[in-house]
């Protein structure tokens, strides 16, 4: 039974991202912005919302009559473990599905400057989360003052995305449609509103199959005997993460790179500031050594990828091999 819902969980995903990708492009067709901001912004924060519920639901759980150690370890997994999991295994199966076309030797060409501004960010909010897994939990004023800081980096991102929007769009970078509007083909006129509905449809749909896909995957797991803090760092990150991979799978392989690599770099902002806030505000956000080990391995990933972007490297799919490694790494470690 549990096998039947991962099934259907995943039907719905795909069919979501589909719809959500379709409408996000005519979306920035429509107001004339950059790829850049359509995909580190608009999708990014858009599909990352599965996984965002994931770890507030569970420190809010805690709070509500639930153990509060299970709530506090489950939120902590899920929001050290998404951004480990974008920078480590996403980045390696988008090259792994964009291989077939373009070999492991083919170019990738992101638009450089928005790739090396989200991965800046990202490595700046996350180091600064990371240090705060050794401010104890006493020290309620650091603790404040570090949420508070994660928290305007983020604004701050947000504000410097848009700022750079306008030029890119006049360099040829601008959000292109490449198919109708789905919801044209039953006779609706594509406008705003239609966009919108169909947005919000394919977003629904995202959010009710990475709910189907935790719950199964939670069945499953009670004979494997795996902690909960394990368990929120290497399975729930994968059901969740699922919008990520899907949407920049199917972007790459219709040449959009600069949107494939923004889906993935501007969730880890995302993921790496208003998360982490959460964490160091509502749960202990301790050190221990699977914490540690994925974090570090963030870390790895996230500066291996943004040394690439920094040196003018041209992208090819094999280097991501670096990231798909230290997943495996992480996973054997802790299985």
């Amino acid at each position: 039974m549990n096998i039947l819902l991962l099934i259907a969980a995943l039907i719905i995903i795909l069919a979501g991202a589909e719809a959500f990708t379709n409408a996000l492009e005519h979306l920035g067709d429509r107001m004339g912005i950059s790829e850049g901001v359509t995909g580190s912004i608009f999708a990014a924060v858009g599909t990352a919302l599965p996984e965002a519920m994931v770890p507030i639901v569970a420190v809010f759980a805690a709070a509500s009559g639930k153990p509060a150690h299970l709530g506090e370890e489950v939120g902590v997994g899920a929001i050290l473990g998404a951004p480990m999991m974008l920078s480590t295994l996403t980045m390696f199966l988008m090259a792994v599905f964009v291989s077939p076309q373009r070999g492991w030797g083919g170019t990738l060409q992101p638009e450089s400057s928005g790739l090396r501004r989200d991965l800046s960010w990202f490595l700046a909010a996350f180091g600064i989360s990371c240090i705060a897994l050794f401010v104890p939990h006493q020290i309620t004023l650091a603790r404040v003052s570090i949420a508070l800081i994660l928290i305007v980096l983020y604004f701050l991102y947000v504000l410097s995305t848009l700022r750079a929007s306008a030029a890119l769009v006049a360099e040829g970078h601008g959000t292109e449609a490449g198919h109708a509007l789905y919801l044209s083909k039953t006779g609706l006129p594509v406008q705003m509103p239609v966009i919108l509905l169909q947005l919000m449809i394919g977003l629904g749909m995202i959010v009710f199959g990475a709910s189907l896909f935790v719950d199964g995957i939670e069945g499953m797991s009670s004979w494997l005997g795996i902690s909960a803090l394990i368990l929120s760092l290497l399975v729930v990150p994968i059901a969740t993460e699922l919008p990520e991979k899907i949407n920049s799978i199917l972007w790459i392989r219709r040449g959009k790179d600069t949107l494939a690599f923004g889906n993935i770099t501007g969730a880890l902002v995302f993921q790496g500031s208003l998360l982490p806030a959460i964490g160091v505000l509502l749960t202990p956000w301790n050190p221990s050594f699977a914490v540690l080990l994925g974090a570090g391995l963030t870390l790895l990933a996230g500066g291996y990828t943004f040394l690439l972007v920094m040196r003018g490297v041209t992208l090819r799919p094999y280097h991501f091999v670096v990231n798909g490694f230290c997943y495996a790494t992480y996973f054997l470690t802790l299985t």
